[in-house]
């Protein structure tokens, strides 16, 4: 981390339920150990600590979907040349993108560390109510070291305010990736602890929930157990527990009472049981909009928003679009060809506003969504698998498929065509996976968690270069498994910010 120790709070009030929680109330400076007075003041920083899930640069799906085969730009030149990098597997360490992406997630860090740092100066009424907001906030640090540990390995880990040159310097080094983990899941365990509601809708949504808590620890338990060379069969026991009690914190019975399309419905967005956690934006709000819809459209299209596009929207890999199977609904309602002479491209309608109150200009009311129970189903699935419990599996699958309106797992086997491509178990949960939960921010992910660094070059390259765009499959290599640190960061000491392999 760079050795800044006057970390900025920004104090945003924030969900998806009210405009008055997502206003923003900043004390202008206010030196850190005399804000924190009131419950109040611990609430609103607490709001800035949310804040960061907003910023692209922190979840964008730059540095997720555009990072895998599911999506990226075919514009490599002028002011998309470094964005394009990262889909290019050329990115490199001097990249801006790169360096805005890193700050952005470490500033979300800080704000956690700093509220965590001074809340027990503060005497609340209710003690319930401490413990509530440490627990979220040691969420939301978890969640973004969880991360950055994926994709840098070993990166810096501070819990604690950096009040002062010297104890930012002392943390300016990279901690052992499996240090981070530890971290992690201790931050996690701490908050199931606490008084949180089971899910959003009985505290506010837009809020961590312990069906959140339990879902992230779950994740982070199977990647460890898929990842890491030590105690695989303990993280994957732990993966399959936590896992399970989100499932069972579900307020609705199969999948399938709740329509795909109800996921993405901006209408529903307060109301839809399938979702654990999302980050709420304000329909034709100026300050607290969503411009997905508007801005993922392509140019003469009108799917997605009353808003005019003049470029080509969000590209989808045609070797996306291959890999959805004859009649799978999420298909249409996904993904579209404008025909367009200047796109002729697939561009994404997952996200559509086109409401009066998202009007011509695009202000949309599309929230951000980072957890929903097929997610939960499907990473449960992939746990039962890598324990042996291939009937849980593939009953858990099997329910995503139905909803998808699709043949169940042993149905499909004995279609030649799908058992080529997905020959065993792992690999039908992973393309389930990435048709089910397209442009959510997961991809990239999965493919990690589930290949080697060798075998993802591998994966890569036996791709169509033709189904790919611009990007070039023959520039990926092992060192693509990570990002490269930031220059900035490394060239502070080449030594503790040591940089990654390839780079």
């Amino acid at each position: 981390m760079k050795t800044k120790y006057l970390i900025p709070i920004i104090f945003l009030a924030f969900s998806s339920c009210s405009k008055d929680f997502l206003e923003q109330n900043d004390p202008n400076a206010v030196a850190v150990g005399q804000y924190f007075k009131t419950e109040n003041d611990v609430a609103l920083a607490l709001n800035g600590a949310y804040r960061v899930l907003r910023e692209g640069d922190a979840i964008g799906d730059l540095y997720n979907e555009e990072r895998s085969d599911n999506r990226g730009t075919n514009d490599n030149q002028s002011n998309a040349g470094e964005p394009f990098q990262f889909n290019d597997f050329s990115i490199l360490p001097g990249n801006s993108y790169l360096k805005s992406h890193w700050s952005a997630l470490y500033k979300g860090v800080n704000n956690c560390n700093v509220l965590l740092s001074h809340i027990d100066e503060v005497k609340f009424n209710d003690e319930a109510l401490k413990e509530r907001y440490k627990a979220e906030a040691k969420f939301l640090r978890a969640y973004l070291y969880f991360c950055l540990v994926r994709k840098w390995g070993d990166v810096p880990l501070s819990t604690k305010e950096l009040s002062s040159k010297s104890a930012a310097e002392e943390v300016a080094f990279r901690e052992k990736k499996e240090v981070v983990y530890g971290q992690i899941v201790q931050d996690l365990k701490d908050g199931l602890t606490s008084n949180l509601a089971n899910t959003q809708w009985e505290y506010a949504v837009g809020r961590v929930s312990k069906v959140a808590i339990n879902a992230l620890l779950g994740q982070v338990y199977l990647t460890m157990g898929a990842t890491l060379s030590a105690d695989n069969q303990a993280n994957m026991n732990a993966a399959e527990q936590y896992l399970t009690a989100a499932y069972n914190m579900k307020t609705f019975g199969k999948l399938t009472e709740i329509p795909y399309t109800d996921v993405f419905d901006v209408s529903k967005k307060n109301t839809c049981k399938e979702l654990i956690l999302q980050v709420g934006y304000i329909q034709g709000d100026q300050n607290y909009r969503s411009n997905k819809a508007a801005d993922y459209q392509a140019r003469g299209e009108t799917i997605n928003s009353l808003k005019p596009s003049t470029g080509a929207g969000a590209n989808v890999k045609t070797d996306l679009v291959k890999d959805y199977e004859s009649g799978d609904v999420r298909k249409d309602f996904s993904v579209h060809f404008a025909a367009n002479t200047q796109v002729n491209d697939w561009y994404v309608t997952k996200y559509r506003d086109k409401s009066e109150a998202a009007g011509v200009l695009g202000w949309g009311g599309n929230d951000e969504i980072l957890m929903r129970y097929a997610d939960v189903m499907l990473m449960l699935a992939e746990t039962k698998m890598r324990l042996n419990k291939n009937a849980e599996a593939i009953s858990l699958l099997n329910e995503v498929r139905e909803r998808a309106a699709l043949p169940d797992y042993e149905t499909s086997m004995r279609n030649s065509a799908y058992a080529t491509k997905y020959p065993t178990l792992k690999e039908a949960i992973l393309h389930e996976r990435r048709v089910e939960l397209a442009f959510e921010n997961h991809r990239w992910y999965d493919l990690i968690r589930n290949f080697t660094a060798t075998e993802l070059v591998d994966y890569f390259k036996k791709k169509d270069q033709a189904d790919y765009g611009l990007a070039r499959i023959a520039n990926i290599t092992t060192k693509d498994f990570y990002y490269p640190i930031p220059f900035d960061e490394y060239k502070l000491n080449p030594e503790k910010m040591y940089q990654n392999p390839g780079y």
